[in-house]
């Protein structure tokens, strides 16, 4: 064979990268794996739907907090008012005015996909009110300062009647987009019938996705760097021109953010809100979530919350089968509780055998 042939063979033509990007194993798990996720509505019954639509919101909202406690080194613990902000911006910007429970309930009754949009911006622009605070503070002084915003959200929440319903929430509008109506009203699909669950399964999907990938970037490229280094050693970052306050007070709006959106597809799932569940106990599994997938990990924050929504689920669908496990007041575990003692130990667990989460990801600098 002649050198210009033999050159030619191995010159890499314009199908060359996307071929041999296809070859790699991991390539075709990723795949793989977006395949059966499209393909769940269509096999999966509508508890697991359920299950798989709040592990989504989960991860949206793990995402977020770990761009700023992973990433940034910031201790948060208000995210879940972050989450109710997105949530009741939804209801109240897409809701019509009524009359409930004997609450004058008020509403703009906006499109549905303009509220959600708002709603996230809401949550952001909360999240900015607080910034100035955040960028100032660190560790545990930030933690008691962001513990604050629960209280304040809790007693909102109750007694802001006309906007939230008080102690029995409010109804949830179906998002409309296009004309299409993610609501119970069935439509069947390949013969299978599509309801609320399977509608907004791939929307759910696409948030998830996108949110993954835009934290993705942020970390890889050049604001990524400059949160690690404000982690890892903030008065050296400020030595090398890196606006430590500004990255702060940015990360922290971003993370408002992403909690907002979380916050949306939760009270869409749930069709009603309830203040009651926008807690302390809700802020503590975010910090669970990021703890046990991986501080500073994407891929982390979407398995930590994937195992902290999907165990109660879990436990409370086969409790029957368990031991120790069953109904409140039958004598055994709830379900609920049972799933905080487990992911209670997995952080001892975790923090004590895998400090770098499940994921374990790479340190700073390297490719992730």
């Amino acid at each position: 064979m002649s050198e210009a042939t033999t050159a030619g063979a191995k010159a890499p033509g314009p199908g060359r990268p996307l071929t041999a990007s296809l070859r790699r194993p991991r390539t075709h798990l990723w795949l793989a794996g977006a395949l059966l996720l499209l393909a769940l509505p269509f096999y999966l019954d509508r508890f697991w739907l359920q299950a798989g639509l709040f592990a989504m919101a989960a991860a949206i909202g793990a995402i977020g907090l770990n761009l700023l406690t992973g990433s940034t080194g910031q201790l948060s613990m208000g995210h879940a008012f972050f989450l109710a902000v997105g949530a009741y911006g939804y209801c109240v910007l897409a809701g019509e005015s009524s009359t409930q429970n004997g609450h004058a309930l008020s509403g703009l009754g906006l499109p549905t996909w303009l509220a959600a949009v708002l709603a996230v911006l809401l949550a952001g622009a909360a999240g900015g009110l607080f910034s100035p605070i955040a960028g100032r503070l660190r560790g545990a002084y930030l933690g008691i300062a962001t513990l604050a915003l629960i209280f304040i959200g809790q007693h909102v929440l109750f007694n802001a009647g006309s906007l939230t319903g008080g102690f029995n929430g409010r109804p949830v509008p179906p998002l409309s987009l296009f004309g299409f109506t993610f609501d119970d009203t069935e439509v069947v699909v390949a013969a299978v019938p599509f309801q609320s669950f399977e509608k907004l399964w791939y929307p759910a999907l696409l948030a998830l996705a996108a949110g993954a990938y835009f934290a993705r970037g942020v970390l890889r490229g050049r604001p990524g760097r400059a949160l690690n280094a404000v982690r890892d050693h903030r008065i050296a970052a400020g030595v090398m021109g890196v606006p430590v306050a500004r990255y702060r007070a940015g990360v922290f709006v971003l993370s408002s953010m992403y909690a907002g959106l979380a916050g949306v597809l939760l009270a869409l799932v749930f069709q009603r809100t309830v203040p009651e569940y926008f807690g302390m106990v809700l802020s503590l599994e975010y910090l669970a979530m990021i703890v046990i997938g991986g501080l500073g990990s994407v891929a982390g924050a979407v398995v930590g919350a994937a195992f902290v929504s999907l165990l109660p689920q879990v436990l409370t669908h086969y409790s029957d089968s368990l031991p120790l496990v069953s109904a409140p007041g039958t004598g055994g575990v709830a379900p609920g509780e049972a799933s905080r003692y487990l992911y209670g130990a997995a952080v001892v667990a975790v923090v004590l055998f895998l400090p770098g989460g499940l994921t374990r990801p790479k340190k700073p600098g390297e490719n992730r």
